[in-house]
């Protein structure tokens, strides 16, 4: 983002405006943390700024300051669509094509208000004003607080904004373990500490506090947990069978695909998840190195997303999906065996 366009933004937020803030369908960690902790700020200025979260998200993150002031569109729709409507400016945070709002996307798409994209995934659409993509950015948390030093306003982060912009990084560096975490990565995540996060606390609440069910869960997936040695692939399988037994609550199978990855010599990990309310198999991907699980997803799961962090979809059933991707599989052999 350049510094005209800087300057022109600090224009639209010198008076109060109605704005309002999406992250993506399915928010996680660093799409909760964005927007809330831009929310904190934005009220700071005596905006009237509304974070509308087109569907629910987990329990372990509900704890964040700002939660019971999110709306979510599946439940108010009426309410979130008149405030859209109504919007001076929207910001959108951590994705790259309204498409990923889901039943949000037409609302968004009539809407009139200025629009500002905040977001590190790759080949951003080109649907917004001003767009601030850094695809080497850890975590849309880490530039919604570049993007706040930007406009020269670091010194009202506060406990609130730091909180969550905290749990953000902490969650897509996978606790500061991917190489997306940089050394300034490190220096933000201190200055947040002295700000006012409970690095311990915040920990906790993601990681520590799980259900029986959701533990059982987890015991579910990696007995189906299988691996393609020549390939250095493992991949997990959890069908709607599989997921009601265990009482499968949103948020549930968060970091499950990583166990794949976890394995020695796997350079390539996958789970695959039936959702028979959506008729689809929801796919995540994992991978070490250069092998591009991105333009893996985009070429054939109708996905994408990073370089070694993508998801996608299939319309196919669990079972073809999976003889899909061992057939496709042996096409990037070379790929694989070189990492």
């Amino acid at each position: 983002m350049t510094q005209t366009e800087i300057e022109k933004i600090k224009k639209l937020l010198a008076s109060p405006k109605n704005i309002v803030i999406v992250p993506h369908k399915n928010p996680d960690g660093d799409a909760m943390g964005s927007t809330v902790g831009l929310y904190h700020y934005l009220k700071q200025h005596n905006h009237d700024a509304t974070v509308i979260s087109p569907n629910d998200y987990p329990s372990f993150l509900k704890w964040i300051p700002g939660n019971n002031q999110v709306l979510i569109h599946d439940y108010q729709t009426e309410t979130s669509n008149d405030l859209i409507e109504k919007a001076d400016l929207i910001f959108t945070l951590d994705f790259n094509a309204l498409h990923r709002t889901g039943n949000m996307e037409a609302v968004l798409e009539k809407s009139k208000a200025i629009k500002i994209l905040i977001d590190h995934h790759q080949a951003p659409d080109n649907y917004a004003q001003y767009i601030y993509s850094d695809v080497g950015m850890s975590s849309t948390c880490q530039m919604v607080y570049q993007f706040i030093h930007m406009l020269g306003d670091t010194h009202l982060i506060d406990s609130n904004i730091a909180t969550c912009l905290y749990l953000g990084i902490m969650t897509d560096t996978g606790s500061f373990r991917f190489p997306c975490t940089t050394s300034n990565t490190h220096i933000i995540v201190a200055d947040l500490i002295e700000k006012g996060a409970n690095s311990a606390y915040i920990h906790n609440q993601v990681y520590d506090t799980n259900s029986y069910e959701r533990l059982q869960l987890l015991g579910c997936a990696l007995n189906n947990l299988k691996v393609i040695y020549e390939l250095r692939t493992a991949y997990i399988t959890l069908s709607q069978d599989e997921l009601n037994k265990y009482n499968f609550k949103k948020g549930d199978t968060e970091g499950v695909v990583n166990y794949g990855l976890s394995l020695e010599n796997i350079v390539f990990a996958a789970i695959f998840i039936e959702d028979k309310q959506e008729g689809i198999i929801k796919i995540s991907l994992r991978s070490k190195g250069n092998f591009s699980v991105n333009d893996f997803s985009r070429l054939h799961f109708n996905g994408g997303g990073h370089i070694n962090a993508a998801g996608g979809r299939s319309d196919l059933s669990l079972n073809d999906t999976v003889n899909k991707f061992i057939t496709i599989l042996p096409d990037y052999s070379n790929a694989l065996n070189d990492e």
